[in-house]
Order: structure tokens, then sequence, then C-alpha cells
């Protein structure tokens, strides 16, 4: 029992001192490699730590030649932009002045609904208020606002979506109290035949909609909203 005791603080305090050397400090700062390097760690840690009757070097001897990987690996990506490309990936661009980038939300294998909760995480709720959004290499999302003018401040409005990848939303319909022939009629009007030729699209308090093509430029349009509209 003591062997394994004492095991254990060794190889917490090797880990330790890697994991510093690592020089990140949690987890959402990691690129992949990083990362992968991080979890295989800890795993081959317990492998000793557990099993008194396994020499604790077969735990160390691990662990500080990944944490030299770490180190080669992050040399590597310094000095090299195209080892980096190939190491840690690009930053993605899910939205830009044209709407939302389907193309790269596929390549990302993340769907609408992702890309929307990751806006609202980031403090913006509405599509309309972003020129650019990005997801970096490390996972984070960052986001870039359209310029407003700040002698017209406009107010405070939640849009609900109404057709998320191609598909209605028919409580955020009967809510919004939207006839989805109004809506077919303004995709209609932009060259869209089809509900499932729009990969999102959302309206407002104010009845302004913000809509983003699977193919194509992201367009606005407005709905008169009945009095049965509530949210």
């Amino acid at each position: 029992m003591l062997v394994v005791f004492f095991k254990s603080i060794i190889l917490f305090l090797v880990m330790l001192l890697v994991l510093r050397i690592m020089g990140k400090r949690q987890i959402g700062e990691m690129q992949p490699f990083e990362l992968v390097i991080t979890l295989v760690i800890a795993e081959v840690a317990c492998i000793p730590m557990n099993d008194p009757y396994i020499p604790i070097y077969y735990g160390i001897i691990p662990i500080v030649t990944l944490g030299v990987l770490h180190v080669l690996l992050a040399v590597i990506t310094r000095k090299s932009m195209k080892a980096r490309n190939i190491i840690s990936g690009r930053s993605v661009t899910v939205v830009d002045k044209s709407g939302i980038r389907y193309d790269n939300l596929k390549k990302m294998n993340i769907n609408t609904i992702d890309l929307l909760e990751s806006i609202r995480t980031a403090g913006y709720a509405d599509f309309n208020t972003i020129a650019y959004a990005i997801f970096e290499t490390n996972g984070k999302l960052c986001v870039i606002e359209k310029k407003s003018d700040p002698k017209k401040p406009t107010p405070a409005l939640l849009p609900m979506p109404l057709v998320i990848d191609g598909k209605s939303n028919k409580t955020n319909l009967e809510l919004t109290g939207v006839d989805v022939l109004d809506l077919e009629k303004i995709f209609k009007k932009n060259g869209y035949n089809k509900i499932t030729d729009i990969l999102y699209a959302d309206i407002r308090q104010d009845g302004l909609v913000y809509a983003s093509p699977k193919q194509g430029n992201y367009f606005t349009d407005k709905l008169k909203l009945t009095a049965s509209a509530n949210w």
C-alpha cells in the first residue's frame, strides 16, 4: 500500500513538472496535439500508479518522452507555418460578409445549432450584428461585430430561429405567429424556391428576417407580425 502511495506522489510531481513545461494553464488554450499529449500522459501515469508490481519508470519514461515530444512539436510549429497548418490545423471562418458558411460548417462537422449555441455563448444573439465569426484552432470562437452608429442605438432584440439546416421550426413559427407561406415568399423573392435551400433563418420582434442560404449570400427582409407574436 505504501508503494502505491509513494509512486502516486512521485508520478504526480513528474506530471505536474511536465505540464508546467508545456506552458498551458487550461484546456481551452490547447491546440489539438497538446490536448492529445495531455490525455495520453494522464493515461500512462495511471498504469504504474495503480499496480504496485509495475516499476515506476514504466510511467516516468513515457511521461518525459511525451513532454519532450510536445516541446519538439511546439518548436516545429513556431518555425514552420506549413507544419503548423498540418499539426494544429487552420482557423475556420463560419460567418463572413456573405452570411453563414455552410461549406465550412460541413468541414468542421458541426451543425447550425452548434454554431448558434457558440455564438450565444460568445455573447451575441443576432447573426445580423456579426461581420465575421471564426473558430480558432484551439476551438474558441472569435466574433467581430458590424460597426453601428452610436447616434442611432438599436433596441435589444432576440432573434427567433425559424429555419435550421433546411427545416422549419414549427414551434417557433407558432410562437412568432409567422405563416410558413409568407416565409417562403421571402425566400422565393430572393431566388430560393425551397426551404431546404436555406441553412438558417430567424426573425426579430421588429419583423426583420435574416436568412443565410446553403449556397449564396445572406439576405434580410421584413415581415409584418401579428398580435399573437409573443416572445
